[in-house]
């Protein structure tokens, strides 16, 4: 069995960055019994931004014109903190510690994990089945934040890893529990600039500067081949790269992080937009910064403007995030 056969799916499909609607009766299971550690100060370094004004979106020219990349607008934010790093599966594990919380994928019995991370010769056992249009996501029985892989794997060696398999409830159950919140969209891409002015990454416009990796992204032939010429197939530890300009880390690549905002393509651009949100309700949850999937040929999406989205029960094997506080 090999799950990457059969599928040729371009990268507006947004396959490569995360199945979507992984289970459909789940919105809204959170529960609030879960929430009596909510406002304790947990969470790992945060890191405070000045905010103010900056340029939002992108034209540039391999934009995905369905993602609404652009127009460029011009924001202004009012000061803020924001996670130094994404939260990891340490940080995860002292909330579930405190309050016996159970993600969606626990309560579902399974998540989605790319098909080359699980053990070849355990396929046939693991994988319930694949999505149709991307079949190197495969189901799998009780994957979850404390078993990526599903059973017989662990995190006791990735502690420092950014959690994976949470869904955007399991996500703001977490930053409630903590006393913050997710990032608006806007909070999250001005910090991502990391003070830097409509360049497509956290450290300018080149990928590999001398032919330096500073991200966690794909290399090789998706979804087939990965090369892991970054030094690393998967996650990776969450301090694995440099920082950027504000010193915050993994903002590009490595996995996706969940935004606060419900997802929508129609931007104004006059006046000047202060302190954006998104629509007031919606389907589907904005995903921002890329994930160690994406790939020049495929899915580019591990640029700071770039934007994707999913339900909020939906989790994979490339999805986590980050808080903010004020």
């Amino acid at each position: 069995m090999n799950p990457a056969d059969g599928g040729n799916d371009t990268a507006k499909g947004h396959s490569c960055c995360a199945p979507v609607g992984q289970h459909t009766e789940a919105s809204g299971v959170v529960g609030i019994g879960l929430l009596e550690g909510a406002g304790k100060a947990h969470g790992g370094a945060m890191t405070a931004l000045p905010g103010g004004e900056f340029l939002m979106g992108t034209d540039y020219k391999d934009a995905f014109s369905a993602d609404g990349e652009g127009p460029v607008r011009r924001v202004s934010l009012a000061p803020f903190e924001i996670d130094t790093y994404p939260v990891t599966n340490e940080d995860f594990a002292l909330f579930v510690a405190d309050t016996g919380y159970k993600t969606e994928s626990e309560i579902f019995g399974w998540s989605f994990v790319f098909w080359m991370h699980l053990p070849e010769d355990r396929l046939d056992e693991l994988v319930e089945d694949t999505v149709a249009a991307a079949p190197w996501w495969c189901k799998v029985s009780g994957a979850d934040w404390a078993h990526p892989e599903g059973p017989g794997s662990d995190v006791k060696d990735r502690g420092r890893h950014p959690v994976v398999h949470v869904s955007w409830n399991d996500a703001a159950a977490y930053a409630a529990w903590a006393g913050k919140a997710l990032p608006t969209e806007a909070q999250w891409e001005y910090a991502a600039r990391g003070g830097l002015e409509q360049k497509l990454y956290p450290w300018g416009d080149e990928l590999t500067p001398g032919g330096k990796h500073l991200c966690n992204v794909w290399q090789g032939e998706f979804p087939r081949v990965d090369t892991a010429e970054d030094g690393f197939a998967g996650s990776c530890p969450v301090d694995s790269f440099p920082a950027n300009g504000f010193g915050l880390y993994s903002m590009t690549g490595n996995v996706w992080e969940w935004c606060a905002d419900w997802f929508s393509t129609g931007f104004a651009t006059e006046p000047m937009l202060h302190d954006p949100v998104g629509p007031g309700d919606g389907v589907v949850k904005v995903m921002k910064g890329g994930s160690f999937l994406c790939h020049a040929s495929y899915c580019n999406r591990y640029r700071v403007a770039a934007r994707t989205s999913n339900t909020p029960d939906s989790a994979t094997s490339n999805i986590g995030f980050r808080c903010v506080r004020g």
